[in-house]
């Protein structure tokens, strides 16, 4: 049974920062693929960043310069690293992790989200 926990959100002023974690159980992050998503109150959900088995990485140009993803094989933890938050960054941020190498396919994991506000 794989599980995905998403901790580190919360409520921060504009150019604030914020470090988002997802730990995984029943799952192995490495050489695998796996993204942050968010979704804001009556809007779609979008991707932010993405990270593929090779270490790739991929960013919304709305993120792009600002956030960073990674994660520690040790760990078995994925990360998202929030700097020079913005009010239009408010939203549920959710991990997710896919299968194989690339993010060619489906997410088939999601976690359940934790909540970030900038104010």
């Amino acid at each position: 049974h794989v599980q995905l926990v998403e901790s580190g959100g919360g409520s921060v002023q504009a150019g604030g920062s914020l470090s988002l974690s997802c730990a995984a159980s029943g799952y192995t992050y490495s050489r695998k693929c796996q993204g942050w998503f968010r979704q804001a109150p009556g809007k779609e959900r979008e991707e932010v960043a993405r990270m593929n088995g090779y270490g790739t990485r991929t960013y919304a140009i709305s993120v792009k310069g600002r956030f960073a993803i990674y994660r520690n094989d040790d760990e078995n933890t994925l990360y998202l690293e929030m700097n020079n938050l913005q009010p239009e960054d408010t939203a549920m941020y959710f991990c997710a992790a896919a299968l194989g190498y690339e993010c060619s396919a489906d997410f088939s994991y999601w976690g359940r989200g934790t909540q970030v506000t900038v104010s």
